[in-house]
């Protein structure tokens, strides 16, 4: 049975978050000092996290993306996973991560059965990058691009794009698509950390396609039934190719098809909606039917579209890593 909302959108893509810590503090992401970190008994333990993708998929959900802070720093995220993947019903399974760790764990993802990886790189410049995420471990994530071409691991590459700090590099993230067998999404900047004057550091998706397209012929793909945000493009020749996500200028709200669940237990039908529920108690009671309940009843009450609204910023602020990127 599909699983809809009230605006009548099919919701079959689940955000699945495992852990609020992360080895990177991203300028768009997490403030330079940190974040106040969950608890250890805060968090979900994998049995819940297992009993919540059961019951998630049992209602419709066909795509479980994986994510942070960056999961990859979880112990035992390797197991999770393959217990993820083995659940009857999932279609898709895949993960977002930084990188860091990829070059020694690329071979394990693809044997627990991930399908597919989104690796964040917002500058392929060693100074940029280290500014952009306040680390210094451009080689290590280039190193863990290789390790899952090397593989056979699937990936994307996610670039938010920055006015004044990256935007200078679009071009070149255009021709590393055509260079390794990728897509390269550039995801116009979103103000969770309520920046001061933060709409002069968005630079909107059809600046960017324009600038590529000046250079590169660009095809629109046709969105699948589990894609996410972005809007696709093939670039002539290539095996590679270009999507934007542009959650300003070209509100994708009206296909919406997905929910996030918070390291912690919370659900958020919108990223940018003020309400939550805590599944954790209903987690507690091992019951795979009342929390599958719960989850049909809270998709009812998805709004039908985020607060970003006219360029003011109508939510309280957050950091994504305790959201889930």
């Amino acid at each position: 049975m599909a699983l809809t909302d009230s605006s009548g959108r099919k919701i079959n893509y689940l955000r699945l978050s495992v852990t609020d810590r992360c080895n990177m503090r991203c300028l768009y992401c997490m403030p330079a000092t940190g974040i106040t970190k969950c608890d250890h008994g805060e968090i979900l333990n994998y049995e819940q996290i297992v009993l919540l993708a059961e019951a998630a998929v049992s209602v419709g959900i066909e795509k479980i993306r994986v994510t942070g802070g960056e999961p990859l720093v979880r112990a035992g995220i390797v197991d999770l996973l393959a217990m993820l993947a083995n659940i009857s019903g999932l279609q898709q399974l895949v993960l977002t991560t930084n990188g860091v760790r990829l070059a020694t764990m690329a071979q394990q993802l693809k044997d627990a059965g991930v399908q597919r990886l989104n690796i964040s790189l917002d500058s392929l410049r060693p100074e940029m990058f280290t500014t952009m995420t306040r680390r210094n471990y451009l080689a290590e994530v280039l190193a863990g691009i290789d390790a899952a071409e090397r593989v056979g691991l699937p990936y994307k590459i996610n670039t938010v794009v920055m006015r004044g700090w990256n935007d200078n590099e679009i071009i070149a993230f255009a021709k590393l698509s055509q260079q390794r067998n990728c897509t390269v999404r550039f995801i116009e900047y979103m103000p969770t950390l309520k920046k001061e004057n933060w709409q002069s550091l968005v630079v909107p998706s059809v600046e960017i396609i324009e600038k590529i397209s000046d250079i590169y012929p660009l095809t629109p793909v046709v969105d699948s039934v589990l894609a996410g945000p972005a809007q696709e493009y093939n670039i002539a020749g290539s095996s590679g190719g270009i999507g934007v996500i542009a959650p300003h200028s070209d509100h994708f709200c009206r296909n919406c098809n997905r929910i996030r669940v918070t390291s912690s237990g919370k659900i958020k039908t919108c990223l940018f909606g003020a309400d939550e529920f805590d599944l954790q108690p209903l987690l507690r009671s091992e019951n795979v039917n009342i929390v599958a309940a719960q989850l049909r009843q809270l998709v009812k009450g998805k709004p039908p579209c985020h607060l970003l609204k006219g360029g003011n910023l109508a939510h309280s602020g957050f950091s994504m890593a305790q959201i889930g990127g």
